[in-house]
């Protein structure tokens, strides 16, 4: 068998196991309308307009996207440092508070540590730190994480009795949820 590719001849076909094999034309669809886009210049300048519009559209949204996250990268960049400041907040409230009961309210510690506290308030503030509204107020399991049920005659159901734990919100998210314990109604006597 010789090779006529050298020469741009087509290549010879060898049957396969005695086999004849028969070559098929293949018939390209979108060819005859490439063909006629090609012929016509008004329809490619409008598919190239609208493939420019397009990316154009595509720009201008990643631009909004990437300043939109570089926003909210700024507002929460605090986020885990206040989160991990709340466990002392709550430690120095304790402090306090055992301060208060044990000196008296006229004790120069417990000046001291009010001024303090305060000032840690202050700075919370500040950073747009907001201390999550509970007691009396109706449940929300957005904001509010129930630790146990309790009767209470005094507060309706499905109203928080009492706060265990605060909950804070920096501006619009949640830190932490206010741990509280919710009502269940009346005692139901038997």
């Amino acid at each position: 068998m010789t090779n006529t590719q050298d020469n741009g001849g087509p290549d010879p076909v060898e049957p396969n196991n005695g086999e004849e094999v028969i070559e098929e034309e293949v018939i390209d669809s979108a060819a005859p309308e490439e063909e006629a886009r090609a012929q016509d210049p008004a329809a490619e300048l409008d598919k190239w307009k609208d493939v420019a519009a397009r990316a154009q559209a595509d720009l201008d949204n990643f631009r909004k996207r990437m300043a939109r996250e570089k926003s909210e990268a700024i507002q929460y960049a605090n986020r885990n440092l206040l989160e991990q400041l709340l466990p002392i907040i709550d430690n120095f409230e304790m402090g306090l508070k055992a301060a208060s009961s044990a000196e008296g309210d006229s004790s120069i510690i417990l000046q001291g540590m009010s001024m303090v506290f305060k000032q840690i308030g202050d700075f919370l503030t500040d950073q747009g730190v907001e201390i999550v509204p509970s007691d009396g107020l109706a449940f929300d399991p957005n904001v509010h994480e129930a630790l146990k049920q309790e009767p209470s005659s005094t507060v309706s159901e499905g109203h928080i009795i009492y706060t265990m734990r605060r909950g804070y919100r920096l501006k619009d998210r949640i830190l932490r949820a206010a741990n509280v314990v919710v009502s269940s109604g009346p005692e139901e006597v038997s």
